[in-house]
């Protein structure tokens, strides 16, 4: 993994619950980087020397995933909430020495990134996510065919231990090429390193990890739901300057509305933008 990051050092540092593996980089003020489903912090390799030479950036395997630990859930699924995951973040930037820092986050990544800034607002100094809204809104889209159609694994994985685990386990380098692939413009795995998909396939054929992700997806349809209504409720926003970026090939294109749009609900001061 060293080919795909020279320079950064890794770690295993405690968090919230959990052990994060990390590797950091660079000089300047403070990056964090989360990556998504089903990846894992490799996905930052191709920008992460470009980054470095402006920030200190960190970049993580969230709980559940990589190379950090997998604790067991509960029946209310919180271990695998987004806010528990932002909770292992604050928990490594603390330790690391940084009190405040900018965070960007892609996809379930986006999620921790978002609930880190709604409910630890001191802590996050500015934000970016990449390719969603936030997760109550996202079950709004799935009512619609199309969403519904395009997203169908937010159900599927969310369902009882062991449906999706088993199912994924049976071939779980094809789930996950197959998803990935499905995810680009071109519908091919052309955009990703051999390297990094190597890394993803490594960890993705670990029982463990398929059975934490599908944690993380009912925590997606549970918990994660109920913080999100909370904030809406006692009217809370995410008050760091935010940008927000989406493909315009596809999550662009399955909203009824602007992903920009919908964020200006959520956030006093957004910017965003599609791209290619």
């Amino acid at each position: 993994m060293s080919d795909l990051f020279p320079g950064f050092e890794e770690h295993t540092i405690e968090g919230d619950g959990a052990d994060i593996f990390v590797r950091t980089g660079g000089s300047g003020n403070p990056l964090l980087l989360i990556h998504g489903f089903p990846q894992t912090g490799a996905m930052w390799h191709t920008i992460a020397q470009q980054l470095a030479e402006h920030f200190f950036v960190v970049i993580p395997d969230i709980r559940g995933y990589g190379r950090s630990s997998k604790p067991a859930n509960t029946a209310d699924n919180l271990p695998y909430s987004k806010r528990a995951m932002a909770n292992d973040l604050i928990a490594v930037m603390e330790r690391l020495g940084h009190g405040r820092f900018a965070v960007a986050g892609h996809d379930r990544g986006g999620r921790v990134a978002y609930r880190m800034a709604l409910d630890h607002h001191a802590k996050v100094g500015t934000l970016v996510t990449l390719d969603i809204v936030p997760t109550i809104e996202q079950w709004k889209m799935l009512a619609h065919v199309r969403g519904a159609v395009d997203s169908y694994h937010w159900p599927f994985l969310a369902r009882p231990h062991p449906f999706p685990e088993r199912m994924i386990e049976a071939n779980a380098d094809f789930y996950l090429d197959t998803t990935l692939a499905a995810w680009t413009a071109s519908n091919t795995l052309d955009a990703f390193s051999e390297q990094a998909l190597n890394d993803y396939r490594t960890h993705f054929r670990n029982p463990d990890v398929i059975h934490a992700m599908c944690n993380d997806y009912r925590a997606g349809a549970t918990c994660d739901v109920d913080h999100d209504q909370t904030a809406l409720d006692e009217a809370r926003k995410i008050t760091a300057p935010m940008l927000a970026m989406w493909g315009e090939a596809g999550f662009g294109k399955k909203a009824a509305a602007s992903p920009l749009d919908v964020w200006k609900r959520w956030a006093t001061n957004v910017s965003g933008v599609a791209i290619n």
